[in-house]
């Protein structure tokens, strides 16, 4: 009878499956690292390119004027008109940029303060609108007769006059 009794063995006490800890999130590994430096170098120069852009937004309204002007005086031949219109343009655009009473400069004070752009650049042309094409634009408003003008020249240095201006004195200051 002892022998349908199977021994008791004493029990053996056995643990639970140990599992490994779970992974930490941190540190982060170098992926992320880099992934995180890329966002941040992004995120940098998308803000810097929206800020330049806005910036320079009074420089493409300007340009996009001066297109318009453009296109209208090339179905006409109205040398007076697009004198005064020119002028407009360039002291809306200076109003705008240097925030002070520059509207009733006339004649050379007029365009020496259109050459302020220029000064900066070591050129032999750095009086463009006193010396060169730009003249028409100091008494040519207030004439009837006007002679021929070199339009593509004129248009060329307004273009030019737009584009060289610096940020206006307000922006300079927070950019």
């Amino acid at each position: 009878m002892n022998d349908m009794n199977p021994i008791k063995q004493p029990s053996l006490i056995l643990r639970d499956i140990h599992l490994p800890d779970p992974v930490s999130w941190w540190p982060l590994a170098l992926g992320w690292w880099i992934v995180v430096a890329l966002a941040i170098i992004v995120s940098a120069v998308t803000i810097l390119a929206i800020r330049r852009y806005r910036q320079r937004g009074y420089r493409r309204l300007g340009l996009q004027q001066l297109a318009t002007i453009e296109a209208d005086m090339a179905t006409q031949d109205d040398h007076h008109q697009l004198i005064q219109r020119l002028s407009q343009l360039l002291r809306h655009m200076a109003i705008l940029h240097y925030q002070q009473p520059c509207a009733g400069l006339e004649g050379q004070a007029w365009l020496t303060f259109l050459d302020q752009p220029f000064h900066k650049k070591a050129s032999p042309n750095n009086h463009p609108f006193s010396e060169g094409a730009g003249q028409c634009l100091s008494c040519g408003p207030y004439q009837r007769d006007i002679p021929e003008i070199d339009t593509i020249a004129l248009f060329t240095l307004c273009r030019r006059w737009i584009k060289e201006l610096p940020l206006p004195p307000k922006q300079r200051r927070s950019a």
